[in-house]
């Protein structure tokens, strides 16, 4: 990528800040805003903007609302949604990418279990590189003109091993809401239609049930996949702020001893605060974690382990050390006390962690052939 040019596509909350940049001169764009802030609402958060506008929409039949009527709702969200795409459609640069290595490592062996993917982004990247590198996977659609959700084959599971799975959870740019012989229906595109109803979720709203159904068909592949015995699922990029997506898996975890939950987060346990001082970097995550035995979070410096909070300190004359772990320990100077180093372990990385999957397909092929 040439300077300047990362990242790829933005945050959650930076692509809040895009949205609200470019609707700015929009005179209803101006008022909605308004009126979110007057709600409680963070007007920085383009999943609350949605879930407000959707929310205005259900009831402005008949009379404006908030100074809106439903045509201008209507058009609000395709215009939020169109700015999202613009966006987010974005390919990536070539093949050598963490996507990659992470679809290398899915590849690697064959699985007497499939690979899942859950995801919150909206973006067609994991499926660029999916593709690139000829991984079959189902996201829960079907058929190859207007793909549509197929509720059964997500909840039977018949799919062979070998197709990994692709559930996104808040939906996809090129997932659509088009209207067939007066009932609405979600379709998943070949193409990326720019102009049209995206099928982008916040999480908490409940929708009419064409939106609904897919949204809560992958909530509930999500909490079946982390009852199933000895599940293991690993969080990257994660921070926790959907309070859905926490209850589902502190739900599962809680019914299923035999799960573990991994959260690799980014950054350092706590990072500066305006004061001055330091604030935890992602509290929700830490305090489900010192609560729930087999949800583990680990940040670049500490981590929490069966509910207990420790610093890094793995060296390679740890007997137990991991060695391809400890190809990411790193030793840095200790910012508070002068000529002391402390670990680091970086895997909250994605490009770290999926380093670390490419490093260990060849002892993972060799463990599936022996």
């Amino acid at each position: 990528m040439p300077a300047g040019a990362w990242p790829l596509i933005p945050d959650v909350a930076n692509l809040s800040l895009y949205v609200n940049e470019q609707l700015a001169a929009d005179p209803k764009y101006t008022i909605m805003l308004g009126e979110l802030v007057k709600a409680g609402k963070n007007k920085n958060n383009i999943e609350d903007t949605l879930s407000f506008v959707r929310s205005l929409y259900l009831v402005s039949a008949g009379g404006d609302v908030r100074g809106l009527s439903q045509n201008d709702l209507t058009a609000l969200e395709r215009k939020i949604c169109s700015t999202i795409v613009s966006k987010l459609n974005m390919q990536l640069p070539n093949k050598e990418t963490p996507y990659h290595k992470l679809g290398k490592w899915m590849k690697s062996i064959d699985r007497k279990v499939a690979v899942e993917i859950f995801t919150t982004n909206y973006d067609l990247l994991t499926e660029q590189s999916l593709e690139d590198l000829g991984v079959p996977y189902f996201d829960g659609f079907v058929g190859s003109r207007k793909s549509f959700f197929d509720l059964r084959a997500v909840e039977d599971s018949q799919i062979p091993n070998h197709w990994s799975r692709l559930w996104k959870i808040h939906g996809s740019i090129n997932w659509v809401q088009e209207s067939e012989n007066g009932r609405a229906q979600v379709h998943r595109g070949s193409e990326v239609k720019e102009d049209a109803s995206h099928i982008i979720y916040p999480s908490h709203l409940k929708y009419e049930e064409s939106r609904k159904m897919p949204y809560l068909a992958l909530m509930d592949q999500l909490s079946r996949f982390i009852r199933k015995k000895s599940s293991f699922l690993i969080l990257s990029g994660y921070s926790f702020n959907d309070e859905h997506v926490n209850d589902t898996i502190v739900n599962a975890l809680s019914a299923n001893p035999t799960a573990m939950v991994l959260g690799l987060m980014f950054g350092n346990y706590e990072k500066d605060h305006t004061d001055g001082g330091k604030i935890e970097t992602y509290p929700n995550a830490y305090r489900l974690a010192k609560s729930q035995h087999n949800l583990n979070i680990w940040t670049f410096d500490k981590a929490i382990i069966g509910t207990n909070l420790g610093a890094w300190s793995m060296s390679p004359h740890d007997e137990d050390a991991d060695a391809d772990i400890l190809q990411f320990v790193i030793s840095e100077k200790d910012p508070i006390e002068e000529g002391k180093l402390r670990k680091s372990i970086k895997l909250g990385d994605f490009s770290a962690l999926t380093t670390f999957l490419q490093k260990i397909i060849g002892s993972t092929r060799e463990l599936s052939n022996g």
